[in-house]
């Protein structure tokens, strides 16, 4: 293609962002730890878990979304594509006039007939790279698509391991509530024998009753949590959520604890799709302004029609002739009120806005993955306190209930004690649920492991793609 009055390449958009050499919250973190995998949720060694997230990845409607907006992308770089090569079509036409007159006066007005036959070629040469840009900016969003079906994965995982753990966690803490409100009857039942015969007081079987309803009214609470979690994890399965996903009978035991390697904060803009997705982005933006500027250049065009003939006058067969027909146009603007200038400006804009929001995203991304550091560390620390803490108490409960029998202590002790049991199984509950999501969420600020896609290679950056 011509390209002696080509548009000299304007300077790339650089994106950067500074960024330290480690993480932070990282420096407590085990020397054995595994970079995050992309399957990391086969870790955790739960069965269900895994299947879920499997069954969410094949059947999810945002998956699918994403995977529809490659197609999308795919036919606009196709048809930016299309338009640095000629088109070219087929023209057929035929037609007869009889004018019913006598031969002496159809010599000034013959009948005619004609049959033509026609290629036509249409090509708007790219002198200055503007179509070029184009149909590289059109790559570039197909690359941002693609890797959207990545971050829709992710997400998709992510959220199906965090509805899993939140509705287990509802369904362990539904057991601890019930059961413990099962023993508060039994002691306001006994409560209420030993009121009959004078060795209890009024006031002591009203509290007792009143502890029992108390831990009741948390039941319809916690039975809405897991409600909820399970019409949400069906819906990511692609499910009728009125159809429930699992029996809160199912045996399960809380993932340990996993010490995960997060290498270097400047890892993530290649393994977080959504980050190399938004770095495809300013390089589309930046290709689009490069094609606003292209306008300022000349345009040429070049049509051409070219067939054969067959036509008749009269009752004379006319021998077939050839025809052709060739133009071509140059185009170039003088004076247009500023409207190409303001259409630069306004693209240059558009560029400067995506590289912004690449930086924000990749910062936004670093503070994720220290707070999920930050997390993880810290519950796993209440958490082994808490475990602690439970099991001196059950203990404690233990020796208090064998003292309220024998009359040695009252029963407003044992409900402080049995309280305090409650209160730290459910803390010791909630912290080892906000470890298991903190897992979760750091994982998905990792992006999960490397893409599947970075194994066919990155875009090219907007540096190394200018006019040629």
């Amino acid at each position: 293609m011509t390209a002696a009055c080509a548009t000299p390449p304007a300077p790339p958009v650089q994106p950067s962002v500074p960024l330290a050499a480690s993480y932070l919250q990282a420096s407590t973190a085990g020397a054995a730890a595994a970079a995050p995998d992309a399957a990391w949720w086969a870790g955790y060694g739960d069965t269900r878990l895994s299947g879920f997230i499997d069954e969410a990845l094949a059947a999810n409607q945002d998956v699918g979304i994403a995977v529809q907006r490659v197609r999308q992308a795919q036919a606009g770089l196709q048809s930016q594509d299309a338009r640095l090569w000629p088109s070219v079509g087929l023209q057929l036409s035929a037609s007869q006039t009889d004018s019913g007159l006598p031969a002496a006066v159809k010599q000034g007005s013959p009948d005619t007939r004609a049959l033509r036959a026609g290629l036509e070629v249409a090509w708007e040469i790219d002198v200055a790279g503007g179509v070029r840009a184009a149909r590289d900016a059109a790559q570039a969003d197909a690359w941002a698509a693609r890797l959207g079906v990545d971050g829709a994965r992710l997400l998709v995982a992510s959220e199906v391991g965090r509805q899993y753990f939140l509705l287990r966690a509802a369904q362990e803490q539904l057991r601890i509530v019930q059961s413990l409100a099962a023993t508060q009857r039994e002691t306001a039942d006994r409560v209420a024998s030993r009121e009959r015969e004078g060795q209890a007081s009024a006031f002591d079987l009203d509290r007792a009753r009143a502890e029992a309803d108390s831990l009741d009214a948390q039941v319809p609470l916690l039975r809405l949590q897991a409600g909820t979690a399970q019409s949400r994890l069906a819906v990511l399965l692609g499910r009728q959520p009125s159809a429930p996903v699992m029996d809160a009978a199912e045996p399960f035991a809380w993932p340990s604890p996993r010490s995960i390697a997060p290498g270097q904060p400047g890892e993530l803009l290649k393994r977080r799709p959504d980050l190399a997705a938004a770095e495809a982005r300013v390089s589309a933006e930046g290709l689009r302004t490069e094609e606003a500027r292209a306008q300022w250049w000349p345009k040429l065009f070049l049509n051409a029609l070219v067939g054969r003939q067959d036509l008749r006058l009269n009752a004379l067969d006319l021998a077939p002739v050839r025809f052709s027909n060739v133009a071509l146009a140059f185009a170039m603007p003088l004076f247009n009120a500023g409207r190409i200038d303001a259409g630069i400006q306004a693209q240059s804009a558009r560029t400067q806005e995506a590289l912004l929001a690449w930086q924000k995203a990749t910062l936004v991304a670093v503070q994720e993955v220290e707070d999920s550091l930050l997390m993880q560390q810290q519950q796993a620390s209440r958490s082994q306190a808490l475990a602690q803490t439970v099991d001196h108490r059950q203990r404690s409960l233990q020796r208090a209930q064998s003292l309220q029998r024998e009359g040695q202590i009252d029963l407003l002790v044992l409900l402080d004690v049995q309280r305090s049991v409650l209160a730290s199984e459910l803390a010791l509950s909630d912290s080892r649920l906000q470890q298991a999501l903190a897992d979760v969420q750091l994982y998905k600020a990792l992006g999960g492991g490397l893409p599947s896609l970075a194994s066919e290679g990155a875009f090219p950056s907007l540096a190394a793609r200018t006019s040629k």
